[in-house]
This record gives C-alpha cells, structure tokens and sequence, in this order.
C-alpha cells in the first residue's frame, strides 16, 4: 500500500476505532475518472484490467489438470507478487437479441432474416449464463482517499470538476497495461486486454438499471461514463437492494464471505471453490423447479513478495519451536500436538517456496447472489449456495451488518474494505479454485452447432469453413456408431456453410441425406438434389461437368474401369482414347456421344466395347455416367448452393481388389464414383471459385476409404484444402480407418465424438480426441450417448476443437422443425413424406405454397429447386 494510502487509513481511523471499525469502512467510494481499453482509472488510483481465458479442465486427464494447476499456482507467485488484485467471475445471459444481430453478419445466403430470429427466440428460451472471467491489477496510486475527497467537493462547489484525463498520464498507464499483458498472456489463463466495452457493461451491470451502450471510443469519461454508473442502492443486514429509475426494486443482492476453508483440498474434484459456481442449483420457491443459481465471486488478493513471505513463514515456525521449547522446560515436559504440528508444516513450507518458487498470499474471497424477482427467491439461493459449499466443508456466510461495505468493495474500482475475514496461505490455495476450469470449446464467435453439456454452460461455436481463412487446416470428422446423430449433425454443420455463402456439396452414399434439401428449402436455400439413377441420364458425365481440356482422359479412364479386362488386354484403351478425342471436338461433347461412335465403328473390338457400353447405360449405375441427357434435365454446376449428390446401390468393390477379380456392378460404382471424385475436385480447383468457400461433406466416408481411389480423393482434399479454401467434412462409424490415413489425421481440426461400443474404437476414438487410451477414455466414449437411465440421447457427443480443447456437447438446431427436416429416422422421414403428400401447404393468408417450399416454412419460397430434385 503507497504512504497515500495510509495517510488516507490514518486520517478516519480515529473514528474508526470509536466504532470498533477498520479504516476502510469509513472511506468514500472512489469516483470513477475514465475507462480505456484494459484501463479502469478512479480518482485515488489506476487498475488494469484483463479477460481471462477458460480452461477445459473437464475432461483434462487428472495428470494434466495438476499440471495446469501448479502453472497456475507458480504464475501467481512470478507474475503478481506485491500487486493489489480483483478477481471477478461474472455471469451475462446470452441474449437472443444481440445474436440475431451477429446472425446478420454470419449469413449471407437465404432467408437471413429467419434464421437470425429463430436462434435469437431459441436462446432466449434456454436462458443460457454466459461466464467471463476478468482479473483487475492495481498499476499506479493517482491520490489519496482523503485528499481525493476534498478535492471532488471542493471542485463541485466552484463548478470546475475535471472528469477527463490528461493523454501524457493515460499514454504511460497504457504502457503499464500492456507490459503487464505481455506477463499475463503466458500464464494458462492466456489473459488479454478487456475491452472498453466489456469493462462498461460490467460495471454499468451492477445497478441493474437500463444503460445506454457505452461510445465506441478509445476513452469513456464525463458524461458517457456517469450515465454508465448511475445507481441507487438500499442496504439492509442480510441485502442490499437496488433500485431503478422509476424508484421500484430492481434486485436483490447478498455478499457472502468465505471465512473457513479446510486444512486441505483435494483436487481435481468437487473442491474446486470457484469452477464449482456453475453446478450450483436451487429449488425456486414458488414453482418448486430446480434452477441454477450462478453466484458470482469477487476476490481481492495480494501476492506477498517472496522475501516477505519466508520472513512471515519463519517467524511463525520461530514462534512455535520457542513454544515447543517453553513446554518441555516445565514440569510436565509435553508440549501440545498442535504447536509441533505448526513447526513442522512451517519447515516443510520453508523448504518448498525456496525449492519451487511459490510464495504467500492474502486474500479475501465473497461470493455474490443477486435474484431480480423476489428477497424470497434470493433467500431461497443463498441458503442453497450455503449448503452446497458446507457439503465441501467450506464455511459460508451471509455478513450479516456488513452488506454495504461488501457490495462496495466487489464493485471494479473500488478498494478493500473488510480486511478482517482475510486469508493468508499458499498461491496453491487459489490455483486450486480453478477458477479458469470447467467446460470450454469451440470458436468466440461465428455460428452455433450446439450447447456445452459441462460444468459451464454455454454454447458451442463451429465454423467448418473457417480453417483457409485462419491459415489451418479444413477437415472435420464426425465420428460415431449408426443411430446417435452424427449424420444429422454433419447436415446441419453443412446447412450452416450454405447459409454462409459457401458451394456446399454433398455426396450421399446412403440414401437417408434428403432432409438436408427439406432443410435447405425450410431456410430459403438455394437447393439441389441430384440422385443418380435411370431417371438421371448424363448427370455425371464428365464431358458436361469437367473442362473440355481435362474430360477426355478422364472420361477414358472411366471407361476402362467399367469395361472387363480381356478387352483391356486386347488394347481397347487406344480405341476409347481415339474416340474420346474426336468427341472432344464436337459443340456437346458428351460421353453417349463416345459410346455412339464406338458401338458404330468398323473395328470389331470398338464395336463390342461400345455395345457393351449402351446395354450399361440403361441400368442406374450406368445412366448418370453414359446416358443420353433428357430435356429440361441440369447437371451438377460449380455454382453457390447447397447440393445433395446421392448414389443409391452403389457397391464399392475391396481396397486392393485386383480389377479382373471385380464383378460389374463393383466395376460401374468405381467408375461412377471416379466421375464425382473428379466433379469435386475440379470445382474446388476452379480458379474462378478460388475467393469462393467451398464444403464437401461424404457421410459413411468408409465406403469411399476402402478403396485406393477413394482414400487417395480424401487424402488428397485433406492436404490441400487450406490452399483451395475447401473444407471436407467426413462422417463415418469406423474411427479405426482414419488411423491409417496420415494426411488425413494432419489435417483433421475439429472432431465430433459421439458413442462406440467396443474397445478398439473406443480407442482409436480416444486417440482422435487426443485423449490418454484407457479404461477411462473408453468409459467416456462408451456412455456420451446415453442419459443416466440408458436412454439414448441423440446428438450428445464429445467435441475437439482447433485449439485441441476437449469438452461435451448437444448437437442444436434453432427450431424443431428443422430438426424434423434433417432427421435421417426412416420413420420420421415417411411422416413427413406423408405430412407433404396429404394436403397443400398454405402460406399465413391461406394462398398456396410454392412447390418445393416445405411445410412449416418460416420464409417465403426463395429461387425454384433444381429440376433433378
């Protein structure tokens, strides 16, 4: 404390003493003088302010977790030491209002309009509590209290109060801000620079009156900055009530202090005092629903010097060996086991902050409950909070008589004001609050796959097509058995790339996908549905999709996998590549066009191959390769939109399967799959579509992994997409086949974990999640799909992101109408086939829908679906 903060102490601390009372109760609340970037500046002194980052310590190996922990304790002890300190964990909802606003700058495609209203209706119905985190460190002393005072009155009465701060003294407090930063961003909170924004609201927050947003300006002072502190608070023994600008209650707040902690605890575990804050939960009084209660803490510490601290520590270990001494000199001779207890504690002290680095600290930690309904309800959350921190032998308290000295000092800017409920132990102590821990995934911003399912609420942001932008790699894998959701939840991920703009294509080899077009039409997509069958001729063909430098060899390709090997080895390639070149030349090239030629040439060999070839193009695997296009049929285009490519029937032959070992319809799915193989690549190679995101997505990715063609195509998306801004999304029951691919597994960024039930893909999932393999892990994997009764739950999963962060999910949809559409449940889909053939959908005012609007549909019909629908 500087020699102006104690002349300020000394000043009142003559009637402090009358009143049995610490300096600090009695001094004024500091005025607030100007916010920044990082900067909260009062009257008597400067703080830097940052947020702090969150740990996923969830599902952190127990190993890892002691690690973090003793990081954390050591930073404390290297970083902070002889800083005066505010730890503030506070609780924001998620509100559906300032999404719908996000939304508009997400989405680009469809009807945005729709979208952004019914997320901002679906997070205002779960009420979700945002956490964040934000460590407060005292910087610089600008007056004393006292001085500070007199002055402010002084200045009122002649009208000439100064509320700005001069650039030179705001310049050389961002510099403090920013060194500190550069210390703070190593530690694991990887702390950075509150804004200017956050630091208003949070302080506006606490009058809980309606504020204007804070100007977007470099510094908040004068007016702007008075407005955002206006409050009016009444306090009571147990509370502090809050009142708002028409004089009505507004909340109801009660600090409690924390004055016992046990002589240990035991960590990883329930004993986390401040990760534990989201867990707690109370019976609302009136509706007798269990609702969580989300207190929210305010600690000030300050980390003692290290010399200090072995000074304070020997002192005491001094102390109880003069004790101990004293005692054996008397008659008795017995000393008292607590006295020998304290010395050798202290000695073993001693020993580990010379050997590790760790050092003392004071703090004085309180806890926060606010209801905004009743002063029952807010009776009824703390006598829960009470209860759940004495079930880990924690004392906590309500201060009873000292609610406005409490309320004060949590307030940002404000100074210590109870020093008597102090603390003075370990920085292992704090550390092992974990108040950084809980449940952390996904990106800060961008879109929403989901809710966290941890022990910190909040929801899940992914962007599949974000990795090219951040200079990443681009695969995301949804891995888990049939039946859990994996399917759905790479339709919706893929739905989301379309909003956003991007080319978002499809290839369905199991032909349960076509909820993601009812999906599509439900959110005014820009939809295609492709199916290659006989009703499809020439959808696939190369010719039409390929640019006419680069079909023909393609096209000669195709044709010899599909031709048997007796005429390969009577040298047909050179037949099909001369006929493939003159078609080449044609206006409308086409492939038909090549079997035509052929099936008429004098040479018997082409002739044969080209009968051949125009039986096969009557059958469903043949058609979209070989066929003659009907008119008013479209092909697959390299075009914005969503797509959906499916390919019933196909039958993949073997990986290594030689090609005269291959039977026909083995040989007409390679060949088909090859000419989609080409279409997506090619489109993500078009140098006209480079600036254009683009999204592949193959569910049942196994069908095309066991092959050598369709693991050189992944391989090959994988390596190069960052490069293409092509993002591949793979979903497949097999984790296992992924272990093989390195190019793969390199590029993989983002994983979506759900259920497997044996041991081997429990482990090859737990290797993807870059969890330890072990009983544990597979415990894990084996129970995220189901509830504590064995129900399946549908769309839970565990989820890894880009930043390696390990947490659960529930895959989220923004209405259920669009999860009904996306649902790949045969039954469901044959209610909806017979919902939509029942009778006509009507718009609000009782006109017909447009064709290929679906039922329930939020928005009017955008663009026609393509005619392959």
């Amino acid at each position: 404390m500087s020699s102006t903060s104690k002349a300020a102490k000394k000043s009142v601390s003559r009637f402090g003493r009358m009143l049995g009372l610490g300096a600090e109760r009695m001094m004024k609340e500091p005025r607030l003088v100007a916010l920044a970037d990082g900067l909260v500046v009062t009257d008597t002194a400067a703080e830097a302010w940052y947020v702090l980052s969150a740990s996923n310590t969830d599902l952190m190996p127990e190993a890892a977790q002691d690690a973090e922990q003793d990081a954390a304790a050591l930073a404390l002890a290297k970083v902070l030491p002889g800083f005066d300190c505010h730890l503030k964990v506070i609780w924001a909802r998620l509100d559906g209002e300032i999404y719908r606003e996000e939304a508009h700058k997400i989405f680009t495609a469809g009807d945005v309009e729709s979208v952004a209203s019914m997320w901002a209706e679906r997070l205002d119905t779960l009420d979700l509590p945002q956490r964040h985190i934000l460590l407060g460190v005292r910087i610089a002393e600008r007056d004393s209290a006292t001085n500070a005072t007199v002055k402010s009155t002084t200045s009122d009465a002649l009208g000439i109060g100064r509320t700005g701060l001069e650039q030179a003294e705001l310049a050389q407090l961002d510099a403090l801000v920013r060194r500190m930063e550069r210390r703070l961003e190593a530690t694991p909170w990887r702390a950075r620079i509150a804004p200017v924004e956050l630091l208003a609201w949070a302080i506006s927050r606490e009058s809980y009156r309606p504020q204007p947003a804070p100007p977007r300006l470099p510094t908040v002072t004068g007016a702007s900055l008075v407005r955002l502190t206006q409050s009016k608070a009444i306090p009571h023994a147990d509370h502090v009530r809050l009142i708002d600008g028409r004089g009505q209650t507004a909340a109801w707040v009660s600090v409690l202090a924390m004055p016992e902690f046990p002589e240990q605890i035991v960590t990883p575990g329930e004993q986390e005092w401040l990760r534990c804050l989201s867990e707690i939960t109370y019976t609302h009084p009136e509706t007798g629903l269990d609702a969580l209660v989300c207190p929210e803490a305010s600690v000030r510490f300050t980390v003692w010097r290290k010399g200090h601290a072995i000074k304070a520590v020997d002192k005491v270990r001094q102390s109880a060996k003069e004790q101990r001494r004293s005692a054996a000199e008397g008659s008795a001779g017995e000393t008292f086991a607590e006295t020998e207890e304290t010395e050798v504690v202290m000695e073993g002290l001693r020993k580990s902050m010379s050997r590790d680095g760790r050092t003392l600290l004071e703090d004085h930690p309180r806890l926060i409950v606010v209801s905004t309904e009743s002063l029952e309800d807010l009776r009824a959350r703390t006598d829960a909070v009470i209860g759940h921190y004495a079930g880990l032998s924690i004392d906590v308290t309500v201060a009873s008589e000292e609610q406005r000295e409490l309320w004060l000092e949590t307030q940002i800017g404000d100074m210590l004001r109870v020093d008597d409920l102090r603390h003075v132990r370990g920085t292992d102590a704090l550390a092992a609050s974990m108040f950084w821990g809980g449940s952390e995934a996904g990106d800060d911003q961008g879109p929403i796959m989901g809710l966290l399912t941890g022990t910190t609420p909040g929801v899940c942001r992914i962007d599949i097509t974000a990795g090219s932008a951040r200079g990443d790699a681009t695969t995301t894998a949804f891995v888990g058995r049939s039946g859990r959701g994996k399917t759905t939840a790479m339709m919706l991920a893929t739905l989301i790339a379309a909003l956003k703009g991007s080319f978002a294509l499809m290839l369905g080899f199991k032909g349960d996908e076509e909820g993601l077009i009812k999906a599509g039409g439900y959110l005014g997509l820009d939809s295609h549905h492709v199916t290659c069958g006989s009703e499809t001729p020439a959808v696939a063909d190369l010719f039409r999709l390929l640019p006419q430098g680069d079909a023909a060899l393609q096209v000669v390709s195709q044709l010899l996998i599909i031709l048997p090997e007796r005429m390969r080895d009577a040298g047909v390639e050179t037949r099909l590549l001369r006929a493939c070149n003159e078609v080449a030349a044609h206006p409308d090239a086409a492939t038909w066009r090549v079997v035509e030629l052929l099936k008429n040439s004098g040479d018997p060999l082409a002739a044969e191959a080209g009968e051949a070839l125009e039986e096969l193009s009557r059958t469903p695997l043949g058609a979209p390769l070989l066929g003659a296009p009907r008119p008013g049929a479209s092909p697959l285009r390299p075009e914005p939109g969503l797509w959906l490519v499916q390919v019933p029937g196909l039958a993949m032959p073997q990986m290594g399967t030689a090609p005269r070992d291959m039977t026909m319809t083995e040989r007409a799915s390679l060949a088909l799959m090859r000419g989609l193989i080409a279409y997506a690549l090619n489109t993500s190679a078009r140098p006209d579509l480079r600036d254009l995101p683009k999204v592949i997505s193959i569910p049942e990715v196994h069908v095309l992994t066991g092959t050598d063609d369709g693991r050189r195509f992944i391989d090959y998306i994988a390596r190069t997409g960052r490069a293409l801004d092509t993002s591949l999304a793979i979903d497949t029951q097999d984790p296992k086949s992924l272990l093989g691919m390195d190019g793969v597994l390199e590029a993989i960024t983002t994983v979506f974990a759900f259920e497997q039930s044996t041991a081997v893909q429990q482990d090859a999932m737990a290797e993807l999640l870059r969890l330890p393999v072990g009983t544990s892990s597979r415990a894990l994997i084996h129970g995220v799909g189901k509830t504590a009764h064995g129900e399946i739950r549908h769309g839970h999963c565990i989820v890894r992101d880009r930043r390696d962060r390990v947490a659960t999910m529930q895959v989220d949809a923004p209405s259920a109408e669009l999860l009904r559409a996306l649902s790949t449940n045969p039954k469901d889909q044959a209610e909806a086939h017979e919902a939509s053939t029942a009778k006509p959908d009507l718009h609000k005012d009782g006109s017909p829908a447009g064709e290929g609007e679906a039922a329930g549909s939020v928005h009017r019909p955008g663009p026609p679906a393509s005619e392959d629908a």
